[in-house]
């Protein structure tokens, strides 16, 4: 092969090489041609930190909605952010500054608001988990953004872990541990007022109409999302729910403690939500038919298989399987048409009318004492 030849080779074999990881995380969080255009609407949730102290070049903040100018001229003096860039009505706001996409980081109950103000703009949605603090909410959510053509995804921490993705590939895209039979998760931390959150985040973090609950919510939902993606989208058949009040001092609105159980025709699921932990945990407990799998982290895994003579330990990162650690980019990249949501994702809007369904379900369940059957 002469050299003009042999280059030309060389070139073509690059070319295949770069276009086939174009739909890869690592590749298309970097390759943004345009920044995304973005708004909040509210900023008492505590997590907004991350976004209002990003400097990431994928997205550029426009305007922030908050109706407490205490609270937005605080943050604007903290983090640096141009006063011009407040409004106090979401509306005036939308129209102003015209965002391609939303993040809301209001209370749950606001998610509606948001939803409502932003589908018929052709604004693009993502709120902080759950989706809705009720399924009549969630639904009229989704025929909101389904008839706007919108997109509306629930952002989940645990959604940026490499284990959770290497869970699901070794649950249903190997064979490894067989099919799933028993999922337990524990998700939670020692309390909001423990774990000395925000005056505003704990206002509406421990208020049952504006959370929807206390730890049966703001942690159950992990578990229904993550069983929900683990069993591809099936719907279960019963939940069954007992919450507790071991700190009604503290929080005398709402529970803080819950165990949800998950029925499927041939799996089961059990929930552990806890303001009462002692020590903050997101991990969960993946047994097949023939083995499990632990992720005890974001990355460190424990597994078994009847093949192995016994449990080993493994570490898993984003170099190996394909998550986005930021989910800002995630939303960038799905907005910009660069990444598609799967169906039956964790951010994906029908897995998080099944995880509303599923909390409600566990509501009405630990009020009345019953397992509630689920059409």
């Amino acid at each position: 092969m002469n050299t003009t030849r042999f280059s030309r080779y060389i070139f073509i074999l690059l070319f295949i090489a770069v276009n086939s990881m174009a739909d890869s995380p690592a590749q298309a969080q970097s390759t943004n041609a345009a920044p995304l255009r973005v708004a909040v609407a509210g900023i008492t949730h505590g997590h907004v930190a991350w976004l209002l102290s990003r400097k990431k070049p994928d997205m550029v903040l426009i305007g922030i909605y908050e109706p407490n100018d205490e609270l937005a001229q605080r943050y604007a003096k903290q983090y640096g952010l141009d006063p011009k860039l407040i409004y106090h009505d979401l509306g005036k706001m939308l129209d102003a500054v015209k965002p391609e996409a939303v993040v809301a980081f209001g209370s749950i109950l606001q998610h509606m608001e948001v939803v409502e103000a932003c589908a018929p703009r052709h604004i693009h949605v993502m709120v902080e988990k759950p989706l809705a603090t009720t399924l009549a909410q969630a639904v009229k959510m989704q025929e909101l953004a389904t008839k706007n053509n919108i997109q509306l995804l629930t952002d989940f921490e645990t959604s940026w872990y490499p284990s959770t993705v290497k869970a699901y590939e070794l649950a249903n895209d190997s064979n490894y541990i067989g099919p799933i039979k028993k999922v337990v998760i524990h998700d939670g931390h020692q309390g909001p007022k423990e774990i000395n959150v925000n005056k505003e985040f704990f206002d509406w973090l421990t208020d049952p109409v504006q959370n929807g609950g206390g730890a049966l919510i703001d942690f159950g939902c992990y578990g229904a999302n993550l069983m929900t993606y683990l069993m591809k989208g099936e719907q279960p058949i019963s939940v069954t729910a007992v919450t507790q009040q071991f700190k009604p001092a503290i929080y005398p609105k709402v529970d803080d403690e819950a165990t949800i159980v998950v029925s499927y025709p041939t799996a089961q699921c059990i929930i552990q939500a806890s303001w009462n932990w002692p020590f903050g945990r997101k991990d969960m407990e993946v047994y097949g038919q023939t083995g499990y799998v632990i992720t005890v982290n974001n990355t460190d895994m424990r597994l078994r298989a009847e093949k192995d003579a016994k449990e080993h330990s493994r570490v898993v990162t984003s170099a190996e399987v394909p998550v986005y650690e930021d989910p800002f980019s995630y939303f960038a990249d799905v907005v910009h048409n660069k990444i598609k949501v799967p169906e039956n994702g964790v951010y994906a809007l029908k897995t998080n009318v099944t995880v509303v369904r599923i909390l409600e379900a566990a509501r009405e369940s630990a009020k009345t004492g019953k397992t509630v059957y689920l059409k």
